[in-house]
């Protein structure tokens, strides 16, 4: 039988009986090691790999010339006709550049960002030579 003056320390005892003999930071850390480890693993499998396709994306947009031809984000084929740097900046931010391409009997204008991929090079062709 519990006195009633031993009521509110039960909790703490409890605890003092269940805790390690030897120091409880040693149990905290293969949990540490695990965590970054998990860190470790999330960094180089999913992020690392998504930075770099973003720069060669970035790059190649850099490298956009007239009569390349590209697919915007809403899926619209076009070659480009021209291109109008909007930067004043000495082209720091060279992805809100306006782009006019050329789709069909239209010609449309987009950023330089909003450009998904690019299909084929200037000087290029598509189909084959006819002999």
């Amino acid at each position: 039988m519990i006195t009633p003056g031993l009521a509110p320390l039960l909790p703490a005892l409890l605890l003092a009986q269940t805790a390690p003999a030897s120091g409880g930071g040693s149990s905290l850390t293969p949990f540490l090691v695990q965590f970054v480890l998990i860190v470790a693993i999330i960094y180089f499998i999913m992020v690392r790999p998504q930075q770099r396709q973003r720069k060669k994306h970035e790059e190649s947009l850099k490298a956009l010339k007239r009569g390349d031809e590209v697919v915007t984000t809403g899926g619209i084929v076009g070659e480009v006709v021209h291109i109008k740097e909007t930067a004043k900046d000495g082209g720091a931010n060279r992805l809100d550049d306006r782009v006019t391409i050329k789709s069909g009997e239209s010609r449309l204008v987009v950023e330089r960002g909003r450009i998904a991929r690019i299909t084929g090079a200037a000087g290029t062709s598509s189909t084959a030579p006819s002999a």
